[in-house]
């Protein structure tokens, strides 16, 4: 038998009913459109973290202990917890190094005039925090090392909160209270927006000893020194990041008195974070995978009905084919044809959905996707092989059909 005049065979029954045809199809349409729907959201949630993360800064390493001893000026005997005295050690003592800095924040009440906004994120940092985390100074300056050394009473406003607070108004060299602390306005950020969950914009920035000494005060800083959560250091391009993290980790161990295998301070790359994050996701984007391959088993197990169906509606038609000379071969083809016509149809059908609804739900569901190519070449070859597979049955039962009895049907 040609294969065009299969296919056309084919498609003259699929066409003989429509409605049937589009039913048997809709199982394998909403397989197909759900793999890719679900992996497009799978990868728009990892390069969501990835530009989390990489929007953090340049070449980063994030220093952690992973014991506290407690929160901001509370107590303890923990001699690992990270002190801000570590900060300018590894900045002086560490090779390769283009910037280390920390961050204290204390959400604080800022006024100016008859303008005051709540709420307001308060960091307390150093210098190197514009280096460090790529941020730039549109207005003014950043705060010096000298005022962080001296705990001078300065302050750099985000860009929103300078928008808010003084209009059009000059804000350098203005006085501005925070809490009950007088500042003074020495620069303006340049517009970053929101990076990781955190609105640069909305935040001000001074000398981290200002925040020690007035903000967070700790009266056990002279004895334990002032507590950090993390330390991030920017390593210089061309850097070999392995070799300053382990630098890192054996100046701390030394500074703690512990050997290395004592140590329980962690050092993450932004890589590693990262790989991290797309091990957890790749798990969770398989799952989803498997869920929505599901639907196209569904899919194939109405086709294989429908056939069924077709193979006892079509005795009589198979009887007179097998009269005219067509081989039982030609009957096996002719049947497993339609089959994966429907789930060819059904994949092309459903690949539109998927990437319709991958981007009409990034555009309205709140949440980015990504369309995975692989992901509709994997699911469109899966639907052929669906229709192949759960074809073949009922292809081969009328195949099987004995000639005598099919024309003897009604």
């Amino acid at each position: 038998m040609i294969l065009k005049e299969v296919f056309r065979a084919s498609w003259k029954s699929i066409l003989s009913n429509k409605s049937r045809s589009l039913l048997t199809m809709l199982g394998v349409i909403i397989g197909v459109a759900a793999v890719i729907v679900m992996m497009a959201i799978s990868a728009g949630t990892e390069a969501t973290i990835s530009d989390a993360i990489t929007g953090l800064g340049s070449n980063l390493l994030f220093v952690r202990s992973s014991m506290m001893r407690g929160g901001p000026g509370e107590p303890g005997t923990n001699r690992q917890n990270l002190v801000y005295e570590d900060v300018t050690a590894i900045s002086e003592q560490i090779s390769g190094v283009a910037g280390v800095t920390v961050d204290q924040t204390s959400s604080v009440t800022i006024k100016f005039g008859n303008n005051a906004l709540e709420d307001i994120a308060l960091v307390g940092t150093t210098p190197d925090y514009t280096v460090v985390r790529d941020v730039e100074v549109d207005e003014g300056r950043f705060f010096t090392e000298n005022e962080v050394d001296r705990t001078q009473k300065v302050v750099v406003l985000g860009s929103a909160v300078a928008e808010e607070l003084f209009g059009s108004e000059d804000p350098i060299g203005q006085l501005v209270t925070v809490d009950d602390v007088r500042l003074t306005v020495v620069g303006v950020m340049k517009e970053k927006g929101l990076v990781s969950g955190v609105n640069f914009d909305e935040q001000i920035y001074t000398p981290i000893s200002v925040v020690f000494s007035k903000f967070v005060p700790n009266q056990f800083a002279r004895i334990f020194g002032n507590d950090i959560r993390m330390i991030y250091v920017s390593v210089e391009d061309g850097a070999n990041m392995e070799e300053v993290s382990d630098q890192i980790l054996r100046l701390l161990a030394k500074r703690k008195e512990v050997s290395l295998d004592e140590a329980t301070f962690t050092i993450q790359s932004q890589e590693d974070i990262i790989e991290t994050q797309e091990s957890t996701t790749e798990s969770f984007r398989n799952l989803l995978a498997w869920v929505a391959g599901v639907s196209l088993i569904v899919g194939g197990i109405g086709i294989m009905n429908i056939m069924l169906v077709s193979v006892t509606e079509r005795t009589r038609e198979i009887g007179l084919r097998q009269a005219i000379g067509a081989t039982p071969g030609d009957i096996q083809i002719q049947f497993l044809s339609e089959a994966l016509m429907l789930s060819l149809i059904g994949g092309l059908l459903g690949v539109l959905a998927g990437v319709g609804g991958s981007i009409l739900f990034g555009q309205f569901g709140g949440m980015r996707t990504v369309i995975v190519p692989y992901s509709i070449a994997l699911s469109f070859t899966s639907a052929a092989l669906v229709g192949i597979f759960f074809g073949y049955m009922p292809a081969r039962r009328a195949s099987q059909l004995d000639p005598i009895e099919a024309l003897r049907h009604d």
